[in-house]
């Protein structure tokens, strides 16, 4: 089984309306189109795009917002997903329960169904400047191709949950991500690759790039798509099967094949998913 995957270096600026928003959310996903892509990763938080509309004073939009803005968002990548045949990872968007703020992440499937995994480990700086909730499950999401997971930028600098979805049968993990600057990159994108030799997975990752100049905390931006194996005979000796330019506006594709996970798992030069030591820690399934 293959499965090819684009993933968008989504260009944050100031917009003055929704419409433009989706203009450029369904430019990405025409160019995904175009390479016949299934799968298509958006990042973490791009929404808050939305807040530099503004409030007709100049003031951009507070992140309570942002909610407010759900029912467009849905519509729209579910309007896509369905018209282009693909399966769409729209990125993160902050909704509201309960007058909690969460950090969730969507899967829209072709034939119109909507998935949510919400991002499970919440940073000091999500807690302190937006009061963010944390998402209290973990989901493996059945494709026509295969099992995923979708765990959001520092989900992955938690090994436990990344193994949890690999004992759930997951096999490509997506991970849209939002960092700042050189270290918050390196730190999600290194976790990243030490996930793919832990559990002899595919992840999928991305970034915003871009500035948005009036909101708080989206002022700076340091992305980059990158498509991870395992570091294993079969796959790049890096570990990287493609990757975008760092800070550019662009999205990457890749293909990935299935059945050399299965390949290595059974006669890998290591064997680390069959290795693990479960009589002396937990095992996660």
């Amino acid at each position: 089984m293959k499965m090819r995957v684009s993933a968008v270096q989504y260009h944050l600026h100031t917009i003055a309306s929704f419409d433009e928003f989706a203009a450029q959310v369904a430019h990405y996903v025409a160019m995904a189109e175009e390479y016949e892509a299934e799968f298509v990763l958006f990042p973490e938080l791009f929404t808050t795009q939305l807040l530099s509309i503004g409030d007709g004073m100049g003031k951009a939009l507070p992140i309570t917002a942002l909610p407010g803005f759900t029912e467009a968002y849905m519509n729209l990548f579910k309007g896509l997903a369905m018209n282009k045949g693909m399966h769409i990872i729209g990125g993160t968007h902050i909704i509201e329960e309960e007058g909690k703020l969460y950090n969730a992440a969507f899967l829209f499937y072709p034939d119109g169904r909507v998935a949510e995994q919400r991002k499970i480990h919440i940073t000091p700086a999500e807690i302190k400047e937006w009061n963010m909730g944390a998402g209290n499950g973990l989901e493996v999401f059945e494709t026509d191709k295969g099992r995923i997971a979708i765990l959001t930028c520092y989900d992955m600098e938690f090994p436990e949950i990344v193994r949890m979805a690999k004992a759930k049968g997951a096999d490509v993990i997506f991970c849209p991500s939002c960092t700042d600057d050189r270290h918050g990159f390196h730190r999600v994108r290194y976790c990243c690759h030490a996930r793919t030799i832990e559990n002899q997975v595919y992840v999928v990752v991305t970034g915003t790039i871009g500035a948005l100049p009036t909101v708080d905390s989206m002022r700076g931006n340091f992305g980059q798509a990158a498509v991870l194996t395992p570091n294993d005979v079969p796959f790049p000796p890096r570990g990287v099967l493609t990757e975008g330019e760092i800070n550019s506006d662009m999205i990457i594709t890749a293909d990935l094949d299935l059945a050399l996970l299965e390949e290595v798992r059974l006669r890998g030069t290591v064997t680390t998913w069959r290795d693990r030591r479960t009589d002396l820690y937990i095992d996660w399934k």
